[in-house]
């Protein structure tokens, strides 16, 4: 299966038995994900299942999308129906793009065979194809064996060592003006600015403007533009560590590997001893 799907090669898939389709919407100012569940409920893909991003976190720490213990992940996909040898599709209605956050937690942990929808539900509805409305059905148990994370995550601790070192590139995926400290960060505590030695890419950078991702030569001009050197080992950050997962899986298309700095701007720029750059 390829890793990103059209409208039409995931119709085709859909009496597949083996296929399994998660909705990972996640929306910003979304305290506890109500709204993005009440838009799975206004519509969905036939058969797919919704991925609460919001609740697949850690419990124990006050920063916003840490990722959550494998036994704690292993337990959701459970619910949901999802084995790690099946055949997953992962798709959003949001301008996140959080699908690419559920692709990454997923390959994370363990499952190997992720896809996403290209142009999410936007672009299923574009193509004519049906939706259903209301709850989904709950699934049969699926056996979801969760492997440790960290071999894809970076620590603070591993990023203010990063400083001295500069053994990986951390590329930030907020907006430029984020990026530079000339706006207020939305988060209370959380000092505006990025971390000192990173560079910025934005990650509607990787993006037609329907919502389908580049491909090919655009989407390496796009990380070129952006002086990514695909050479080097790679760290993806951004606010909370959901965008950053966007560029990771714009990496992988063009085949390269990228591990995300889960905690982000959200633990960065709270932090009282991390240095804060501006531009």
């Amino acid at each position: 299966m390829d890793a990103l799907l059209t409208p039409q090669a995931l119709a085709a898939l859909l009496d597949d038995p083996g296929i399994r389709l998660l909705d990972a919407t996640h929306l910003l100012g979304d305290p506890g994900g109500e709204q993005s569940r009440r838009l799975f409920h206004d519509g969905h893909i036939p058969g797919a299942r919704f991925m609460d991003l919001d609740h697949l976190v850690d419990p124990d720490t006050s920063l916003p999308m840490m990722m959550p213990s494998p036994e704690r992940f292993a337990a959701a996909m459970a619910d949901l129906g999802i084995g790690t040898d099946d055949r997953i599709v992962v798709y959003d209605q949001s301008p996140l793009h959080s699908a690419a956050r559920g692709w990454w937690m997923l390959r994370s942990f363990g499952a190997a065979n992720v896809a996403i929808l290209d142009g999410g539900l936007a672009a299923w509805q574009a193509a004519g194809l049906p939706i259903e409305q209301g709850a989904a059905p709950a699934p049969a148990p699926g056996r979801f064996v969760a492997h440790p994370p960290a071999a894809h995550l970076r620590t603070l601790a591993q990023m203010q060592a990063n400083l001295s070192t500069d053994a990986e590139q951390v590329i930030d995926a907020r907006s430029p003006a984020r990026f530079a400290g000339a706006e207020p960060e939305p988060r209370a505590g959380v000092i505006p600015g990025h971390i000192p030695g990173s560079q910025n890419l934005h990650y509607a950078r990787l993006f037609e403007p329907d919502g389908r991702w580049k491909r090919g030569e655009a989407l390496a001009a796009a990380f070129a533009e952006a002086g990514v050197d695909f050479d080097r080992p790679i760290v993806a950050t951004c606010g909370s560590g959901i965008t950053a997962t966007v560029l990771a899986f714009g990496a992988h298309l063009l085949g390269h590997a990228m591990v995300v700095y889960d905690g982000s701007w959200a633990e960065w720029g709270s932090h009282p001893d991390t240095p804060k750059a501006k531009d």
